[in-house]
């Protein structure tokens, strides 16, 4: 005699919740504040202020080139090319494509990305990395050569 089994009886379909999307304008104003968080800290370090008529300014939203405007007088004690991202969801591999598309003459170009609840984080390469390791290293042997 076979064995009868229950089957299983199925709620219905599962239905996914889609999640808001975020209104261009609120898109907009969120890669601004890292922009403008970015613009500080350069202010700070460089001791130079910064705004629209400044040498170190944000460049406007939808504006071909880096997201972050110096001048060349500037470029030359702050030589980096800036792409900055505020997204919750990372395409890092494209990001750094347009970091290098964007990127000046003479400078190292740097990828600077922030998602909500986490760490602001810094990209670049390997190769630039240690090679700021180095200048440290050197600047630190200098400076104990000299006391």
């Amino acid at each position: 005699m076979p064995t009868i089994t229950k089957k299983a009886v199925s709620a219905g379909p599962t239905v996914k919740k889609k999640k808001k999307r975020i209104s261009v304008a609120a898109a907009k104003d969120k890669g601004r504040r890292l922009q403008k968080r970015l613009l500080e800290l350069i202010g700070e370090l460089l001791n130079v202020p910064y705004g629209p008529d400044e040498d170190l300014a944000s460049r406007p939203m939808g504006q071909s080139g880096t997201d972050i405007r110096i001048s060349p007088k500037l470029l030359k004690r702050f030589p980096y090319s800036i792409e900055c991202k505020n997204q919750e969801k990372w395409s890092v591999i494209q990001w750094v494509k347009q970091a290098k598309e964007n990127q000046k003459p003479d400078t190292e170009w740097l990828l600077c990305m922030s998602k909500n609840h986490h760490d602001d984080v810094v990209l670049m390469t390997v190769e630039h990395f240690f090679d700021l390791l180095k200048r440290i290293h050197n600047a630190e042997k200098t400076k104990n050569k000299k006391l």
